[in-house]
């Protein structure tokens, strides 16, 4: 039973997770329109809000979900060798671990 699950619950998440960036990214976008960054300053003073470095966050950690539930499905999909599958997922899990270290050296480097 607890297996059968798995699949709601990946489903649920890929859906909540593109609902988030979709919204992430029009609210961004307004805030970038109505209101442009003309300088360093103003940049940092619009990211350096505590609720923006956590919406920030959030959207990094939503698209790499989207992008790990979505990747693992077409490749259990169409890798049929197990081997191959286990590679081509491992490489995918590193890369996508490799890009959220990334973007924490980021935010770190930035002051966040």
């Amino acid at each position: 039973m607890r297996g059968r699950s798995g699949g709601v619950r990946t489903w649920v998440i890929q859906r909540l997770s593109a609902v988030y960036i979709a919204v992430f990214m029009v609210m961004f976008l307004f805030q970038l329109t109505t209101q442009p960054p003309i300088d360093f300053q103003s940049w940092h003073s619009m990211i350096a809000s505590p609720l923006v470095n956590i919406a920030f966050i959030c959207f990094w950690i939503a698209v790499i979900s989207h992008a790990w539930i979505g990747m693992r499905d077409v490749i259990m999909d169409y890798v049929h060798d197990d081997g191959l599958r286990f590679i081509v997922l491992s490489l995918l899990g590193l890369f996508l671990v490799f890009m959220l270290v990334w973007l924490i050296k980021i935010l770190i480097t930035v002051g966040f």
